[in-house]
């Protein structure tokens, strides 16, 4: 059976990606591959919409997560951590490891951060330094409104703007100059369609002026190291040489395809999917803030989750994921990111319909299906 792999990371990877993969290693300190990972720096910049140097480091994006934590504060310093689910969390806990003091934010699962809680935190905790926030927090399906926080902190010298974007850069805009964010990080196995291995990460001047302040220990993952290699085409380390070549057959992809097809691409299959399971009763998990590099979707309050999930594996080769926490058993959460298209959305949703009638669910056969592929004729 066909395994179809419709988890938010890893994603599937296309064919042409693969086969660049493939090519022959290349020595990392030869001018060919400098080039290489040249060419790469400036495809990324485009994706993060910014004129900063964008940071490739051979980790996950936990990496630059942590990396963003130790290269700009310091022991003893304030975090504001914005926690609606699992990757929010991760925020808490990095910072706990390295001596940094956690001022949380709890947000409901399903739920974005309100603007004027951000406001309020900072108006009653003057100490803080920085803001540590998803801009799609894969957990949940929840995009948060890092445009208008960035708002807040823009212009405000003594606080940094920290944004995870790991499911969120490729998938939809986020634009790191523009909005005035101050670290931006992404994550290889996401919406940049190749395996896990690569992070991204790029900082903002008053990121780096926080970097010169910083005592925090750091020596892989020290991104002034970094950036200076980068300058020079290269990294500190060994680089992941191959996924490097992957990422630029993917970078030429997003530059031919152009970034508001990729990101209507995102929307289309979003709305498709949510639509077409509402269209049965099934509600979405993250209702009005929906990222649109995954659907969320609540089971039906009788049937586990995981059921329609194992359903889907052990019928179709269907591989999707499950909730975490308090929403085990409650949600599966599809990918609208990686070398996926119209026709995977519509065999899930049909798979779905298929599991659910089995399990005596109500609904009226196909309604799905059809109102997904109305709205995927868009694409």
């Amino acid at each position: 059976m066909k395994n179809y792999v419709l988890t938010p990371g890893p994603v599937p990877v296309p064919e042409f990606v693969m086969l660049e993969m493939a090519k022959p290693i290349i020595h990392h300190r030869t001018s060919e591959f400098e080039e290489i990972f040249y060419k790469a720096t400036l495809g990324l910049k485009k994706v993060f919409m910014t004129n900063e140097e964008v940071l490739i480091l051979a980790s996950s994006g936990t990496g630059a997560m942590d990396a963003a934590v130790s290269n700009t504060l310091s022991k003893g310093d304030s975090a504001l951590v914005v926690n609606g689910g699992k990757f929010g969390e991760r925020w808490a806990k990095i910072c706990n490891a390295y001596g940094v003091n956690v001022i949380e934010l709890k947000v409901e699962w399903g739920k974005a951060v309100k603007v004027k809680d951000i406001e309020k935190a900072l108006d009653d905790n003057k100490e803080i330094k920085a803001i540590l926030i998803q801009a799609s927090e894969t957990s949940t399906g929840v995009e948060h409104p890092i445009e208008e926080i960035s708002k807040i902190t823009k212009n405000r010298d003594d606080v940094l703007l920290v944004v995870d974007g790991i499911t969120a850069v490729g998938a939809f805009p986020v634009e790191f100059d523009k909005w005035g964010i101050d670290i931006l990080i992404g994550g290889s196995q996401k919406a940049f369609m190749l395996p896990p291995g690569l992070a991204f990460i790029s900082l903002s001047q008053k990121a780096w002026n926080f970097y010169e302040k910083s005592d925090l220990p750091k020596f892989y993952l020290d991104l002034k190291q970094a950036y200076k290699n980068s300058l020079k085409k290269t990294s500190p380390w060994t680089p992941a040489v191959n996924l490097v070549m992957g990422l630029n057959a993917v970078l030429e992809y997003f530059d031919k395809l152009g970034l508001d097809n990729l990101f209507k691409r995102h929307t289309v299959m979003s709305e498709a999917t949510i639509k077409g399971f509402e269209s049965i009763g099934l509600e979405n998990f993250a209702p009005g803030c929906s990222s649109t590099a995954l659907s969320v979707i609540k089971s039906p309050e009788h049937i586990n989750a995981g059921e329609i999930i194992k359903g889907l594996k052990n019928k179709y080769g269907m591989i999707v994921a499950g909730g975490q926490d308090q929403a085990k058993g409650k949600i599966f959460r599809i990918t609208h990111m990686g070398y996926v298209d119209k026709g995977d959305m519509i065999s899930v949703i049909a798979g779905v319909e298929n599991i659910l009638q089995e399990l005596k669910y109500d609904f009226t056969p196909g309604l799905g299906v059809s109102t997904a592929s109305n709205i995927l004729d868009q694409l």
